[in-house]
This record gives structure tokens, C-alpha cells and sequence, in this order.
């Protein structure tokens, strides 16, 4: 009989100690938070690739690693605004925790998917302009993040076009008809009379419009072209810059990713960082932080790229005091 119990003892020891796996593995089910990422860019761009895995980084040196305790579901919008509506709404069927929005598109498509799902943004323009949050210190609602750059880095753009390219009095303003990019080309109006600038403005709704916009302008021996950010400029950087080459039009870019597939000059935020910030805000609010009290921030800080190969195509000689103030040059 003793013999018995003890046969009876150790296999329910057995058998509990086989469970033990199931429950341990059911537990870290449970730790295993959801985390969307909608992207206004396409699957296979570069620019998206690096912008996630700087997410990724920023996640894991806080202790968040996807499969392990956290999975990220992403999500490609490519520019096109009925995929990255398409995309917002399948993130939101996933039930994430939390969704990182990047782009005005891309935080657009998920607020009209969810109220109630936090969402942190990259890469917006103007957030409050926009309708996106109620304020910068208390942006309210679901959501918050990181702001793309204030209108007044817009000023600056036909200064540094001017200075590399002095010979020029004209410049056609590439902008997205669909997007804030007004604001921006408000801010370049205001600086251009002083320069002796007359300016040209190029409303563009796609890769098409973009090719005749140029096109139809360029001609003139002292043109010049300067282009805002938008989602549609992003998309489409390399046919503008190929185009800008064509027509040997000196130009100015928004982002450091234009300088380095042949723009010839940048200035403005690093695209890159707020994806690493943004990873904090996405720790926060998983630890139990209300967005709406987190504060959206402004970029850090702000880069001069200048592509000296493309000067020197386009017959340019870059003056010291621009080239010494480049926190990049491009050989």
C-alpha cells in the first residue's frame, strides 16, 4: 500500500513537472506585446528598413525583444493613400497595444481606425495644424510623438540655394497637393524677395505630374529647384533627383536621403533618430503611461548634407563658409 502511494506521489510529481513547460510557455504568452508599425514607404525602400531597425534598436536597449516579449506587425503603405488606410485597419484587427504611425498619411489612416489604441507618430509636419493632437505639451487624446520640423527650416532653404548656386533667380517650389507642404512654401515665399528669388510653384499629386512639373519648368540657364517634404517627395527621390540632373537644375532637398542618392544639398532633421526616441515613448505607454500626457517633441537637432560630386557635375564651385558649416559632405 505504501509502495503504491509512492508509485502515485511520483507521477503526479511527473506529471506536474511536464505541465510546468506548458504553463511557463502560456505565461510568456501572456508578457507578449503587440506592437504596429504602418510606414508611409515601400517593403523593400532602404529609408524604411533603417527607420525600423532603429525602432528595433531603440526597443531592444530597453529590454523589448521582438518574439521573445514583444512582436512587431508591420505594415507598407508605399505612398498610396488607399493601401496605408488598408494597412491602418488590418494593425487594428491585430489588437496591438500600440501602433508607431509614420508619416501624416499614415497617423491620419490610424486615427480614423482607432481612438482607443495608442498611437505614438514620426515624420509629421505640423501635428496640431493638422488636427492631430490638441496641443504640443498636451496633445490629448490617443495620441502623440515627434514632430517633423517647425515652417520656419523652410526659410532657410533658398539661402542655401542662393549661396551654393548664386547665379540664380528663379526656383520652382516642388510641393504635394495633397499635403501640408503649404506651410512650407509659405515660409520659402517670405525669404525669396530678399534673395531676389522669383519662385514657381509645382502642385504635384504623383510621379507623373512630378516629371511634367520639372520638366515644364526647367530651361533657363539660372533655374533652380527646392523641395518640400512630403510623403510624395519621399516615395519619389530618386526620380526627382535623376530629373534635377536632367534639366541641371542646382536644387535643395529636406533630407539627408536626398543628398545621398545625388541631391546636391540638404538640410533638416535627422530622419532616422525620432525612430529611436520613438521606441521610448512605445516603452512608456506599455509600462502604463497615458499618451495623452506625454508631450510631443521636436527634432534634436538639424543637418547641412552637401553633395560635392553633384556640385562639380553641375559646374559649381561650394563657397568655405557653406562647406565648413556641412555636417556632411558627400564625395
Amino acid at each position: 500500500m505504501r509502495d503504491m502511494r509512492r508509485r502515485q506521489f511520483i507521477t503526479l510529481l511527473g506529471g506536474g513537472a511536464a505541465a510546468w513547460p506548458l504553463v511557463a510557455r502560456a505565461q510568456q504568452q501572456e508578457r507578449l506585446r503587440r506592437i504596429g508599425l504602418l510606414i508611409n514607404l515601400a517593403a523593400d525602400d532602404p529609408e524604411s528598413q533603417t527607420r525600423r531597425a532603429a525602432f528595433q534598436q531603440g526597443l531592444q536597449q530597453l529590454g523589448w525583444t521582438d518574439g521573445q516579449n514583444m512582436r512587431i506587425i508591420a505594415r507598407w503603405g508605399a505612398g498610396d493613400d488607399d493601401q496605408i488606410r488598408k494597412s491602418a485597419a488590418e494593425l487594428v484587427a491585430f489588437t496591438p497595444d500600440v501602433i508607431l504611425a509614420t508619416s501624416s498619411p499614415a497617423l491620419a489612416a490610424s486615427q480614423q481606425a482607432t481612438r482607443t489604441v495608442p498611437i505614438v507618430f514620426t515624420s509629421v509636419v505640423d501635428p496640431v495644424g493638422g488636427g492631430f493632437v490638441d496641443s504640443l505639451a498636451r496633445p490629448g487624446g490617443n495620441t502623440t510623438g515627434f514632430a517633423l520640423f517647425e515652417y520656419g527650416l523652410s526659410e532657410k532653404w533658398p539661402g542655401l540655394l542662393k549661396q551654393i548656386a548664386p547665379g540664380m533667380t528663379r526656383a520652382a517650389i516642388l510641393r504635394d497637393a495633397a499635403r501640408t507642404a503649404a506651410g512650407q512654401s509659405a515660409a520659402i515665399e517670405a525669404a525669396a524677395p530678399s534673395l531676389g528669388m522669383e519662385l514657381s510653384p509645382a502642385i504635384v499629386r504623383d510621379a507623373h505630374e512630378i516629371e511634367r512639373a520639372v520638366t515644364t519648368f526647367a530651361g533657363g540657364p539660372n533655374d533652380g529647384l527646392i523641395v518640400t517634404g512630403s510623403p510624395l517627395t519621399a516615395v519619389h527621390r530618386d526620380r526627382i533627383v535623376a530629373l534635377a540632373a536632367a534639366h541641371r537644375l542646382p536644387a535643395v532637398y529636406p533630407f539627408r536621403y536626398f543628398a545621398t542618392v545625388g541631391g546636391l544639398i540638404s538640410f533638416g532633421p535627422d530622419s532616422i533618430e525620432p525612430y529611436r526616441r520613438a521606441a521610448g515613448y512605445v516603452d512608456r505607454i506599455l509600462k502604463g503611461e497615458n499618451p495623452a500626457n506625454l508631450p510631443v517633441q521636436a527634432p534634436a537637432k538639424y543637418n547641412l548634407v552637401i553633395n560635392l560630386k553633384t556640385a562639380k557635375s553641375l559646374g559649381l564651385t561650394v563657397p568655405p563658409p557653406l562647406l565648413a558649416r556641412a555636417d556632411e559632405v558627400i564625395e
